[in-house]
């Protein structure tokens, strides 16, 4: 892209994202709830606007051919261990962060702002903090989609898009690193196979995420969690009533 070295690329796209995010987290965190939302939708549509109509940069509708990876990437198992390293360490970084103290504040402040504002956590900060880290992950994400595709196009930025990752996330389950990654991976794989199986691909999809989200409110792993706590707990008290008898014997 612009002609740089795939190496170079890789790390502009991660700065343009904390840029971007910098920039639209700094009014989107002013707000909150449905306001915030839509805040959000509005710079993504402005983003999408722009790179629509400013031809001489990003080519508008033909959008920007000819992205391939270097020859040491260029093989399909080079590029998927590629991709997946560089995931890997994403998401080993984001742990990090949300078991840091910046991750308990970031809860605190989602959890009970009024609480958290009076034992001195700047809300607005850490949500805006939390935006920019967002922005820069994302800006991994779509360096490595370019060079995947060959091609960069305006729809890239569009809603839809958007939305399929928020649905990941539902899917996989909310409050977790690990939900977004299993959610995408579901969502990704029934995608491809009921492409494969029927017409009717997107509605048995959508219908399958909706029983999910009804079913099982915390996802995927969510629900995963919520049966090895039962089990856990069973077995916890499986073994208080047996330690007596233990004891007597």
């Amino acid at each position: 892209m612009a002609g740089l070295p795939m190496i170079v690329s890789l790390l502009v796209g991660p700065l343009l994202g904390c840029f971007g995010a910098a920039v639209f987290g700094f009014f989107a965190v002013q707000l909150s709830g449905v306001y915030f939302a839509m805040l959000t939708l509005a710079f993504a549509q402005i983003v999408w606007s722009i790179a629509f109509q400013w031809v001489t940069v990003t080519g508008g509708d033909n959008g920007i051919l000819g992205v391939w990876p270097e020859k040491w990437a260029a093989s399909a198992s080079h590029f998927y261990w590629l991709s997946l390293g560089i995931a890997a360490l994403t998401v080993v970084g984001l742990r990090v962060v949300v078991f840091s103290p910046f991750g308990f504040a970031l809860r605190a402040t989602r959890d009970s702002p009024l609480r958290s504002e009076s034992i001195g956590i700047d809300g607005k900060r850490i949500q805006w903090t939390a935006f920019v880290i967002a922005g820069t992950v994302a800006g991994v994400a779509g360096a490595l989609f370019a060079y995947l595709k060959g091609s960069v196009f305006p729809d890239s930025l569009g809603i839809s898009l958007s939305v399929d990752a928020l649905v990941m996330v539902l899917l996989g389950g909310v409050e977790t690193i690990s939900g977004a990654v299993v959610g995408a991976i579901v969502y990704k794989a029934l995608n491809i196979w009921l492409v494969s199986q029927t017409d009717l691909s997107k509605l048995v999809l959508g219908a399958f995420i909706v029983l999910i989200v009804v079913a099982f409110p915390k996802g995927i792993v969510g629900m995963l969690e919520t049966i090895r706590n039962r089990r856990r707990s069973s077995s916890s008290k499986s073994a208080l009533l047996a330690s007596p008898i233990e004891t007597a014997e």
